[in-house]
């Protein structure tokens, strides 16, 4: 008999004080509804099953004979994130925890064989070296995508906070407004300092106005300061050994945006990248970049240049990720208010109002883009009118979601905390929401991401070994992005 859910089993969902209460409640509620069958079942529909049994077998037999050289043979054929299928969406929306067991132990055994060919004497450490490049090339890497989001930021926070405590926060990061100041947070500091950062108290200001107020811009300035370290994008990475990302959009016309990192611009101060990504048009002034010259002083970066807010551009930079690192699966936590119409989880199977909704978005988009080439004379006659245009063409435009999607729940909040000074409450619940929201895609992430955090650990370690002085870091940087 299937069993159909009850409210009380989602009440104990919704209710779960941290994430192994939620985990406690997935488990009993899968017992119950038949899922957990479903997950110790093999067989799919929607993946080779009889492939990825076989293959498991095979690497559990060259396990148990010892037989390094085997595995190293067997995993040259290939390691790839949909291997047989083993990927598709559907194997992630059945049970509330998890995915099928196969997937699961098969994925368990392949960073268990990776481990076992980084430990291998056999193996001479050129080839070591040789073998895990490329599978890293093959396999491709993770990254977190934080979204503009005005003072919704701190539902970021709770997202960052159940993925760096269950240990799946990925070390490439990209953030854009709201979402640059969480990653530049992250991003400065060694694991050992982060969670402090991660907490309300932290975050929310000390002294503030009873009244809600509106943040101006030298208000926003002090409080970056208070939260992220003054840094270059280099020195951040020396110290985290994380990727940071921040996106920026031009002030002046026919420039384009750009995604500020230790490799397109290792001298560009953080500070005053996020301040740039930060500054909303037409509310804070655009920012002219900083960057410390080989004397250690603060210079102006391209000086005749201003930069503003980067969602207006690229809320979500994918491709520009994709071509840096070798990023081929994106994890977005989306809490930009104006891209949240925008931003349909499709890769979960959706309702048919859902679906509704959906289609008439995009037929929305087409309409908007086809009225603009017609009205693009008259608007160009009314400078101010023309701009908007363009701005609200630009953001409609762009793609909001990625591979495993976190995004803030509909509900309303009034449009004057967008861009204010949040009280305690507001920041406690937002950081509640997102380590909620997140709760249920961390074993997606989990899985999605074992090898390709299995293969940046076993590469930083070998990089290690093979560079001597304090400028193996900078070294592995270079090698990180080949």
């Amino acid at each position: 008999m299937i069993f159909t859910p009850t409210l009380s089993a989602d009440a104990a969902l919704s209710k779960a004080p941290d994430y192994a209460a939620w985990v406690k409640a997935a488990r009993e509620h899968d017992a119950r509804s038949g899922m957990q069958s479903w997950r110790d079942a093999d067989e799919s529909d929607h993946y080779d099953y009889k492939a990825i049994r076989a293959r498991l077998e095979k690497l559990r037999g060259l396990s148990a004979a010892g037989d390094v050289k085997g595995l190293l043979f067997v995993l040259n054929e290939g390691i790839h994130g949909n291997i047989d299928g083993m990927g598709h969406e559907r194997l992630y929306q059945k049970a509330r925890f998890g995915t099928k067991k196969l997937i699961e132990d098969y994925i368990a055994e392949i960073v268990s064989a990776l481990g076992r060919i980084a430990a291998s004497r056999a193996i001479p450490l050129e080839e070591k070296r040789d073998f895990f490049r490329r599978a890293q090339h093959c396999y491709g890497r993770s990254a977190l995508l934080l979204s503009g989001s005005g003072s919704f930021l701190f539902f970021h926070i709770g997202v960052v906070k159940a993925l760096w405590t269950e240990g799946v926060l990925p070390s490439i990061l990209a953030g854009s407004s709201g979402g640059s100041i969480v990653a530049s947070m992250i991003c400065t500091r060694k694991d050992s300092e982060i969670a402090p950062f991660l907490e309300s108290d932290r975050l929310a200001r000390a002294e503030r106005d009873p009244e809600l107020r509106r943040l101006a811009p030298d208000e926003v300035r002090a409080r970056l300061t208070e939260l992220i370290p003054d840094l270059t994008f280099q020195e951040a990475y020396e110290i985290s050994g994380r990727h940071l990302n921040v996106s920026v959009a031009p002030a002046q016309k026919h420039q384009n945006g750009r995604l500020l990192n230790a490799i397109t611009s290792p001298n560009v101060l953080i500070h005053e990248a996020v301040l740039a990504s930060c500054a909303v048009p037409g509310v804070f002034p655009p920012v002219t970049l900083m960057a410390r010259d080989d004397k250690g002083r603060r210079v102006p970066y391209q000086p005749d240049r201003r930069w503003v807010d980067g969602s207006v551009t690229h809320d979500i930079p994918t491709k520009r990720l994709e071509r840096l690192y070798g990023v081929n699966h994106h994890i977005v936590s989306q809490a930009n208010p104006l891209a949240l119409p925008f931003a349909t989880d499709t890769r979960k199977q959706m309702a048919p109002l859902e679906a509704i909704q959906h289609a008439s978005m995009a037929t929305f988009k087409a309409w908007l883009n086809a009225n603009m080439v017609i009205f693009q004379k008259p608007l160009e006659m009314v400078p101010p009118l023309n701009s908007l245009a363009n701005m609200a063409r630009l953001v409609i435009n762009q793609e909001y979601t990625g591979d495993i999607n976190i995004i803030r729940p509909p509900k309303f909040w009034s449009p004057t905390k967008i861009l204010s000074d949040l009280a305690q409450q507001d920041i406690d619940e937002l950081i509640d929401i997102g380590q909620r929201t997140a709760w249920p895609k961390i074993e997606m992430v989990r899985t999605q991401t074992a090898i390709s955090r299995a293969l940046d650990a076993i590469l930083a370690k070998i990089d290690k070994a093979g560079d001597d002085g304090p400028g193996h870091r900078s070294a592995a940087l270079k090698k990180a992005v080949r």
